[in-house]
């Protein structure tokens, strides 16, 4: 995937308060989008949808899926193998028989989670919905009988002859619970950088202990909340910790040098 630094879009909010008076709707969808940006970034940056669009690479059949007899991987378009009824056969670099599947599979690979799948392209033209299907983790199943292309120009656009590209959104969907944590993390910005009051960013961060005339406050320190990964509002709070007990400041990922990820146009 291509460097991130926030949410594609900013999360649908649900105000549970006043609009400072006076205050732009342009005012109040900015602050929506840094509410959002900084709950984005505390549950783990897995939220979306987010739309990409990617060259995938098909992967090869070699592996634990063979016999024990058979070690290596292939270096060319098919690998010899024997079935389970003992005939040998030429695997293609396709999809592999897996304890799943009595046969092959014809799958590529999506980095995930996958929300949907907006458009598969071959060959310039567009598949309908019922020619392929999405397996946990992120395979792209072909089901109408076809199989994806062995090789493709990666050096011609998408629409020609030769090419295979699919769009799809990534990211976990937001949930209404999602929603409310945004929302209540907006107000407290508008509440403060709208001139109604002391909460968001007009709040003083240093003031943690005051008396007077008798009376004596303490007031946690606010840099200790954030060093935990919290905004210190009940509501975003519960979610963070519902969503991201272990304060995880990204997805986890396993790498491995024989893996081939799909190819991603990032420029232009």
């Amino acid at each position: 995937m291509p460097l991130q630094i926030g949410p594609c879009d900013a999360w649908p909010v649900s105000l549970c308060c006043d609009v400072p008076e006076g205050m732009e709707q342009a005012e109040v969808d900015r602050w929506a989008r840094v509410a959002s940006q900084i709950l984005w970034g505390l549950s783990g940056r897995r939220w979306g949808p987010c739309p990409v669009t990617v060259r995938p690479c098909r992967r090869s059949c070699a592996g634990d899926d063979f016999f024990s007899f058979q070690t290596g991987t292939g270096t060319g378009p098919w690998i010899p193998y024997i079935g389970s009824d003992g005939i040998w056969r030429n695997a293609s670099t396709c999809g592999c028989k897996s304890d799943c599947s009595c046969g092959e599979l014809c799958e590529v690979y999506l980095p995930g989670p996958v929300y949907d799948v907006v458009e598969v392209l071959v060959d310039g033209e567009a598949l309908v919905p019922e020619a392929y299907r999405v397996d946990s983790a992120g395979k792209l199943v072909r089901t109408d009988g076809e199989c994806w292309m062995d090789c493709q120009d990666m050096s011609a656009p998408t629409s020609e002859p030769g090419t295979f590209a699919v769009t799809y959104r990534w990211g976990l969907p937001l949930d209404d619970a999602a929603i409310a944590a945004v929302s209540d993390l907006t107000c407290h910005l508008l509440k403060g950088c709208g001139g109604a009051g002391s909460c968001g960013c007009k709040s003083n961060r240093n003031l943690t202990r005051m008396v007077r005339q008798g009376v004596e406050m303490e007031m946690p320190d606010p840099t200790l909340l954030y060093s935990e990964g919290r905004t210190g509002l009940p509501l975003a709070d519960l979610w963070l910790s519902m969503v991201n007990p272990y304060r995880m400041t990204s997805p986890s990922r396993v790498y491995s040098p024989d893996f081939k990820r799909p190819r991603v146009t990032t420029w232009p």
